[in-house]
C-alpha cells in the first residue's frame, strides 16, 4: 500500500495520471516476475532497416578510408529510390493502370502515384494529360529494405544474370536499373498476373560522381558485372 501511495504521489507532481491500460500492464509484469519469468522486452515504435545499420557501421567507414574523407557526411549515401514503370496500352483501355499500381505497391510496399503525359503526340495516340503510368518513391528505412530484397533478392531470380552493368550511371551519381519484368520480385503472385510489365529503377545517392557512387552500391552489395 505505501509504494502504491508513493507510485501515485509522484505521477501527481509529475502532472501525467497513468492510464488503466499502463495499470494493467505493470499488474502483469509483476505477476510474471514474481512467478520468475524473464523481463518483458521495452517496446519499440519500429525496428529499424538491416541495410540501414550496416551502412553507419561498415559501409560508410570503408568508403572514408578509399577516398581519404575526413568528415563522416562527406561519405555518399542513398537518398532515394525512384520506381517507374510505364504502361503503354493504357492509352487504349485506362483500366491497365489499376493492376499496374496494386504490384508496384506490392514490390515497394507503399502507394503509387499515377503519372500522367505531359503534351499530346498524335503518332503514339497520346493526350496531354493522358495516365501512361506508375512511380514510387521511397525514403528512409522503406528504400533500404527494398534495395536490401532487390540486390539480395529479386536480382537472383532473373534467368541467366551476370551482373548489372556498370555504365548505367547518369555522370551524377545516380544509377537507373532496367528490369523486364515483375515476376522476379516475390512479393508478385503468377496467376494473376495478366501481361509481363517491365519497370525502371532509378538508385539516386549524395556521391558527387560516379566512381563515389560505384563504391557505395558495391559496398552495398549492387552485384556489378565484373
Amino acid at each position: 500500500m505505501a509504494d502504491e501511495k508513493k507510485q501515485k504521489a509522484q505521477q501527481a507532481a509529475q502532472g501525467k495520471p497513468q492510464s488503466k491500460k499502463a495499470k494493467s500492464e505493470q499488474v502483469e509484469m509483476a505477476a510474471e516476475q514474481a512467478a520468475g519469468k524473464p523481463a518483458r522486452p521495452k517496446a519499440t515504435n519500429r525496428a529499424t532497416a538491416r541495410l540501414r545499420d550496416r551502412y553507419f557501421k561498415e559501409v560508410r567507414p570503408a568508403l572514408m578510408k578509399e577516398f581519404n574523407l575526413k568528415n563522416p557526411m562527406a561519405a555518399p549515401m542513398l537518398e532515394k529510390i525512384v520506381v517507374n514503370m510505364g504502361v503503354g496500352d493504357a492509352t487504349q483501355n485506362a483500366k491497365l493502370i489499376d493492376p499496374a499500381a496494386t504490384e508496384v505497391g506490392q514490390i515497394t510496399g507503399q502507394k503509387p502515384v499515377v503519372t500522367k503525359a505531359r503534351k499530346s503526340i498524335a503518332a503514339f495516340k497520346v493526350r496531354e494529360g493522358m495516365p501512361i503510368g506508375v512511380m514510387v518513391t521511397l525514403r528512409g528505412d522503406r528504400m533500404y529494405e527494398f534495395f536490401d530484397r532487390l540486390v539480395n533478392v529479386a536480382l537472383a531470380r532473373v534467368r541467366d544474370f551476370r551482373g548489372v552493368p556498370t555504365k548505367s550511371f547518369d555522370g551524377r551519381g545516380n544509377f537507373t536499373l532496367g528490369v523486364r519484368d515483375q515476376l522476379i520480385f516475390p512479393e508478385i503472385d503468377y496467376s494473376k498476373v495478366e501481361k509481363l510489365k517491365g519497370m525502371n529503377i532509378t538508385i539516386v545517392t549524395s556521391a558527387g560522381n560516379d566512381d563515389q557512387a560505384r563504391a557505395l552500391l558495391k559496398h552495398m552489395g549492387m552485384p556489378f558485372r565484373q
